[in-house]
């Protein structure tokens, strides 16, 4: 999924902050100079040993807390997926690349609770180099993820 391209469909408002090139959350929001509370890192997750897959999304600032999100979706086990994992489900981003759309990958999304109080959160694009801002409000309407705690303070 192109996520541009996917925003425009739907009429979204939003805007692209291009960055030199960065591999984890924190990095990207410094570069685009946003606080890390509203910097939406994904992590896709792989429960019931691949008989089901989440995205988890959550604050730059936290870490995925396994058992709350076991919790969250009844799963029996939840691990952090490999790599090549993120690559067979983001077919259209740089490796390692995952916005936060996994109702386009027909995964379910899991938003932590403390992204849902920000006004705007940005993240990443297809790319490393880019990064992509616009209001939690309309991401959820585009998303309607499942919303709980599902991390804990880095």
């Amino acid at each position: 999924m192109n996520v541009q391209q996917y925003l425009d469909k739907h009429h979204a408002a939003y805007d692209v902050l291009m960055h030199p090139a960065a591999f984890n959350a924190q990095r990207i929001a410094h570069s685009v100079h946003v606080p890390g509370e509203r910097m939406a890192k994904t992590v896709l997750l792989k429960a019931d040993k691949g008989f089901k897959y989440v995205m988890a999304v959550l604050p730059a600032t936290h870490q995925v807390d396994l058992a709350l999100v076991k919790q969250v979706i009844g799963a029996g086990e939840i691990e952090l997926a490999s790599e090549v994992d993120v690559a067979a489900h983001c077919v259209d981003c740089e490796v390692g690349a995952m916005p936060p759309f996994g109702s386009q990958m027909c995964i379910e999304t899991l938003v932590d609770e403390c992204l849902a109080h920000e006004v705007e959160i940005v993240f990443e694009g297809n790319t490393h180099s880019e990064a992509i801002r616009m209001k939690y409000r309309d991401y959820y309407e585009l998303e309607h993820p499942l919303v709980a705690q599902i991390s804990r303070l880095d």
